[in-house]
């Protein structure tokens, strides 16, 4: 009604905003700082138990490990083993050479001419004097008949003259001139027969010939190659040493003779040359050595290796080239030993030894020092091995020596 006041309620949401917004009342001093510290020490307190069950994990599992390995052990490897044994070492003077032929030689015309006739198949086996090219020699043959002519003129002529002279119807001048005559003639038939001859290429010596460089047709010149002719059946070694092995080694010494090409072959050679000087960038000595080739095998020009047999050595220890295990940083065996176990029982135990090496041969190497005769070294299986591990030996036989052994 007019004039009546009328008063209207604030919305609910007013109403909570206003309450909300109403202090709840002054805070107590210091209630705030309490309340934080207290949260740190709670966030503290979990961090720690968080790092300590880690710690404590992580000390559970190295000790659980470091426990299955010490009760759970691999077995003892399984080795081959042999005895060193003291031998008489076989002494060499090694040397790395190459193969020489005793005659060998690039068959070349003396005199230039157009080749007429090939008489040779490449790498055939021809005899001393047989034919190999004709060169062309029809010219030479027509100058061979006229001063063949010529001189039988000058013989005819030579009788009259001497007829003539003993008559004494004739000067002793005209018998002078005719002799001179026929001297020139058989001159020049002697000099157009070796020039013929020269006109036939035939070999030098016995031996085998190689590609053939000439064709038929081709004019070739004084000097150039038709083929080459070798005698394999003789060769040279030749190699070095050094000079301090010069008062070791003497003519007539064998000498042993390998290649790559003949693996477990060796060839016997002798000394026939030693080189009265001493090289002096190198300081080495040559040696040429004789060998005999009957089957052909080594070839002129291949790399071998040469070893001049020298009185034996006194015994050392021995044992196979397969027991040293070669390292930078140094050679050594595992040699066996008989150690108690953990429980008390003996097991075979491998300790790696320092070893000097010497001459090593067909499979065998010399130790200077680090191994006496009678002890048992490991021969086959050090990949396995450590220091101070356990193993059995095996009764398989070893396993074969490599075809080619480490030269020394």
């Amino acid at each position: 009604m007019d004039g009546e006041f009328t008063h209207t309620a604030p919305p609910r949401s007013d109403i909570a905003e206003g309450v909300a917004r109403a202090p709840a009342g002054p805070m107590p001093p210091g209630a705030r700082p309490a309340r934080t510290a207290l949260w740190f020490v709670i966030v503290a307190v979990l961090l720690a138990a968080v790092l300590g069950g880690l710690y404590g994990f992580n000390r559970f599992k190295q000790h659980a490990i470091a426990d299955f390995f010490a009760h759970n052990k691999p077995p003892p490897a399984e080795i081959a083993a042999v005895t060193a044994t003291s031998e008489t070492v076989p002494n060499y003077a090694r040397g790395i050479g190459s193969v020489a032929a005793v005659h060998q030689v690039t068959v070349t015309p003396e005199i230039g001419g157009m080749v007429t006739a090939i008489l040779f198949q490449p790498g055939a086996a021809v005899k001393a004097g047989d034919p190999l090219v004709q060169l062309n020699d029809a010219p030479d043959k027509g100058d061979l008949a006229n001063y063949e002519a010529q001189a039988r003129w000058a013989a005819v002529s030579l009788e009259r003259a001497k007829l003539l002279a003993v008559r004494q119807a004739g000067p002793l001048q005209n018998v002078d001139q005719q002799q001179s005559q026929l001297d020139q003639a058989r001159g020049q038939i002697a000099k157009t027969e070796a020039i013929i001859a020269q006109k036939m290429i035939r070999a030098p010596f016995a031996g085998r010939l190689g590609v053939r460089q000439v064709d038929l047709g081709q004019y070739v010149s004084a000097g150039a190659p038709i083929a080459t002719l070798t005698n394999l059946k003789e060769l040279f070694i030749n190699f070095t040493l050094p000079s301090t092995m010069r008062e070791a080694i003497k003519l007539g010494q064998q000498v042993d003779v390998t290649a790559d090409a003949f693996p477990g072959r060796t060839f016997s050679a002798k000394i026939t040359t030693i080189e009265p000087q001493i090289s002096a960038s190198t300081r080495t000595i040559t040696v040429q050595a004789r060998m005999a080739n009957p089957d052909d095998a080594l070839l002129p020009g291949m790399f071998v290796n040469a070893a001049v047999v020298l009185p034996p050595a006194p015994p050392q220890v021995v044992v196979p080239e397969t027991a040293v295990d070669y390292t930078l940083y140094g050679d050594s065996v595992y040699v066996l030993r008989e150690d108690k176990g953990a429980d008390g029982k003996p097991v075979l135990k491998v300790h790696r030894t320092p070893v000097k090496t010497g001459a090593r041969w067909d499979g065998h190497v010399a130790i200077l020092s680090g191994v006496k005769a009678g002890d048992r070294v490991v021969a086959a299986g050090q990949i396995k091995l450590q220091d101070g591990a356990a193993v059995t030996v095996s009764t398989a036989p070893l396993p074969p020596r490599p075809a080619n052994p480490t030269p020394q």
